[in-house]
């Protein structure tokens, strides 16, 4: 297949995140079974506007702001200058409305849609403004073939007006050679929980540093580790001065692969108290390096954690129950390594390599017309 795709960004821009893990794990496999992927994307100051990665050709229009605009006109001329079997839209932004652009068969990745939790992370204007482009999906998609990386995002969809029939659950993948336990042990030999993701209001971290101030008048060695970036870490590092906590939080900003792995593996668990996620990719990377998660009870995070077995689930917002699970935790080491193995299990369920072959399959369903 010839695949024109559209995300707003790509693996390289210093604002990727899960979703371009995401796209990347599953079609830079694509073009290895020989398919053909070009794909469009914002840029960024000093980007090369034109590069390969993992063998798909990526053209940079615009920046996060102006690709709205460039990138409709951008898959305007792609269109005009090449012929393509499907397009693929990865909804994670603000939806472009690609099928009023071209007849051609339509293939839709939804990570998970914000709805009212725009107004969480952004000014009233432009929350609003995400939630006007995403009560137009069902009209504007309508023709279009739906992959939804949960079972959360498909009842989204669903709950919006989009047609069952035409949504089908893919679950991501999770690289569990590379994430694995430590052959010797390593966690740390006192309560360290871990962070990993973007610093942004809706994911949560604020709720994180409350709880881990409630839960060390318990336990004063406990300590949490932020890792990520975002426009939310200077309001959050003000709040952990706020609270007294010290150098009982570190803020890492980015780190390499092997520093994360490293830290996945040191932690007792991570804390992901999100309001809403597709999935949770890091659940499911610390999984495979055999640490539990404790997470809030919301979309996408309540299937990426089971509640008992591989991790704990929390009220969202709630940073009275966060710190009574940190505590819990950090009262009881078997526990955690009992969960850890269960989570371990569980990853090793999941693969990249299966979620590329049922993607491939369901363009191919895409391309012939059949949903």
């Amino acid at each position: 297949m010839k695949i024109l795709a559209v995300n707003w960004l790509d693996r390289e821009n210093p604002q990727a995140g899960g979703a371009e893990i995401h796209f990347f794990e599953i079609f830079r496999r694509l073009v290895a079974r020989g398919h053909e992927v070009t794909l469009i994307v914002s840029g960024w100051k000093g980007a090369p506007p034109t590069v390969n990665l993992d063998g798909l050709t990526v053209q940079r229009f615009g920046g996060r702001h102006s690709f709205a605009l460039k990138g409709r006109r951008a898959v305007r001329r792609a269109l005009a200058a090449d012929r393509y079997d499907v397009i693929v839209e990865d909804i994670n932004k603000l939806p472009l409305y690609l099928p009023t652009l071209t007849r051609l068969p339509f293939y839709v990745i939804i990570p998970h849609l914000f709805g009212a939790t725009a107004f969480q992370e952004a000014s009233w204007p432009v929350a609003s403004v995400v939630w006007l482009a995403e009560k137009l999906i069902p009209y504007v998609y309508r023709r279009a073939v739906f992959h939804a990386i949960s079972d959360s995002t498909r009842d989204d969809l669903v709950h919006r007006g989009v047609d069952p029939g035409a949504v089908r659950v893919i679950y991501p993948g999770v690289d569990a050679e590379w994430y694995h336990p430590h052959p010797h042990g390593g966690r740390a030999p006192t309560p360290t929980f871990l962070y990993v993701g973007r610093l942004k209001r809706y994911k949560g971290v604020d709720t994180a540093l409350r709880a881990a101030a409630a839960a060390r008048q318990r336990r004063p060695d406990l300590r949490l580790e932020i890792v990520g970036a975002g426009d939310d870490r200077r309001r959050l590092e003000q709040l952990a001065a706020g609270l007294g906590l010290g150098d009982a939080v570190r803020f890492l900003g980015f780190v390499s692969e092997e520093d994360k792995r490293d830290l996945l593996r040191h932690a007792w668990g991570v804390v992901f108290p999100s309001a809403k996620e597709g999935w949770g990719i890091s659940n499911v990377e610390a999984a495979a390096c055999g640490t539990p998660a404790i997470a809030s009870d919301s979309p996408g995070l309540r299937e990426s954690v089971q509640h008992g077995e591989t991790g704990i689930l929390v009220p969202h917002d709630d940073s009275d129950a966060l710190a009574s699970a940190l505590l819990r935790l950090s009262s009881d080491v078997g526990l955690v390594e009992t969960l850890g193995r269960a989570a371990r299990r569980f990853a090793e369920t999941l693969s990249w390599e299966r979620a590329a072959e049922l993607t491939e399959a369901h363009l191919a369903e895409t391309v012939e017309g059949v949903k």
